[in-house]
């Protein structure tokens, strides 16, 4: 068995203020580590932290990037067990990922109309959500979440732990 990390976030950046005053929901982003040190953690966000709509696929860092410059960002991160198959079928996907990383893009569109309930799919394009959810999927990790995904439905998976819940920046002193 393998252990993997659903880490949901709220920066507080514009952006992410926008998405919870039309969602209401604590959380506006969600990233997957593969360490419990988040050092390994992926997801489909801001290509530079100073400009929010020009996103792809990224490996994020706790004290990096836009988690070093929003101080303040709040987060819960969950703990699944996972098979050692499916593990190996994780990392393999996410190297796909980083190998083609120029070919997918951010896709807007359908960040936003999440909070009308739209789902609205592009070609090689995923928001953070829909990137966790398809990564999972692809990986043979079925957690049952919604078709029309929002990084809140990852609060309440069915065989996940809650391991912390406060502030990104203090984290690690947690372990």
């Amino acid at each position: 068995m393998k252990k993997i990390y659903i880490v949901i976030t709220h920066t507080g950046t514009l952006l992410s203020k926008i998405i919870r005053s039309y969602t209401k929901d604590e959380f506006s982003h969600v990233s997957l580590s593969l360490d419990i040190d988040l050092k390994q953690m992926y997801s489909f966000g801001r290509l530079n932290p100073y400009n929010p709509f020009f996103g792809g696929f990224v490996q994020e860092y706790q004290d990096d990037g836009t988690f070093k410059r929003f101080k303040n960002t709040r987060t819960k991160i969950i703990e699944l067990d996972i098979t050692d198959d499916q593990f190996d079928k994780l990392i393999k996907n996410i190297q796909y990922f980083k190998e083609n990383k120029k070919k997918y893009k951010f896709n807007i569109k359908g960040m936003f109309a999440t909070g009308f309930d739209i789902k609205i799919e592009k070609e090689n394009s995923f928001y953070c959500a829909e990137f966790v959810k398809f990564i999972l999927e692809e990986s043979d990790i079925n957690l049952n979440l919604p078709k029309l995904i929002k990084p809140e439905d990852f609060k309440e998976i069915n065989f996940g732990k809650e391991i912390y819940n406060g502030l990104l920046r203090e984290y690690r002193r947690y372990l």
